[in-house]
């Protein structure tokens, strides 16, 4: 009795498991995944035309990041396969975006090394605070950094010199530049904001240890 209950339950969480899947936040999520190769082979052209259609499938996948997000909360499914597949979406997306324009010489290496440092620090952290049963939520700074470096991509892809009309004036921005003033703001959100979940962390574990210690010392005034 007691295998055959283990194998229903194997199957219940398997058919789960294939309902979370293709579920449409999570389908959302997986098309974000697949227009990462897409982005990066028209990145790779190099051309103003080229550089302009990545631009317009980043952003259409930025956008699916929020409302997928929106969507699973709306409609109740919220679900352990889309909190992975999210965040790991994201920064697919972003730091293959980043370590091809260091090839392309569009960014310095250096500040993608420190975006993708920050980054794989933090995703440690946080599953070290789950395996801890502690939760860390996110920081105000870390959600402008991933605000400003959103925008800094959208300049960088673009990477050509615009002219903007407003009839009554004309300008030329080099969004490269732009671009590049937006990335370095978002390396010092995204060490600032390293600095944060580190203090939330050291406080979250902190608070468990002290209501471990109150609990035993409950359990043994009880005991006596």
């Amino acid at each position: 009795m007691a295998n055959t209950a283990n194998i229903e339950q194997r199957v219940a969480r398997r058919h789960t498991l294939r309902e979370d899947a293709l579920n449409l936040p999570n389908l959302l999520t997986m098309g974000r995944v697949v227009m990462i190769p897409i982005v990066l082979w028209l990145m790779s052209q190099d051309t103003r035309a080229s550089n302009f259609w990545a631009t317009i499938l980043y952003s259409l996948a930025a956008i699916t990041d929020f409302i997928d997000g929106y969507l699973a909360r709306r409609m109740g499914l919220t679900s352990v396969l889309g909190k992975f597949l999210d965040p790991l979406a994201d920064k697919l997306l972003v730091l293959a975006a980043l370590v091809l324009m260091v090839e392309l010489g569009h960014v310095p290496a250096w500040a993608v090394i420190i975006i993708a440092s920050r980054e794989l620090s933090i995703t440690a952290l946080r599953t070290i605070a789950v395996s801890e049963g502690v939760v860390i939520a996110a920081s105000r700074g870390g959600k402008d950094k991933t605000a400003v470096q959103m925008a800094a991509l959208v300049a960088l892809i673009l990477h050509d010199t615009y002219v903007l009309d407003w009839g009554f004036y004309k300008a030329a921005v080099d969004l490269n530049a732009v671009g590049l003033a937006l990335l370095y703001l978002s390396v010092f959100f995204a060490i600032t904001s390293a600095g944060e979940y580190i203090s939330l962390f050291v406080a979250a574990v902190e608070a468990k240890e002290q209501r471990e210690r109150e609990q035993e010392a409950a359990a043994a005034t009880a005991r006596r």
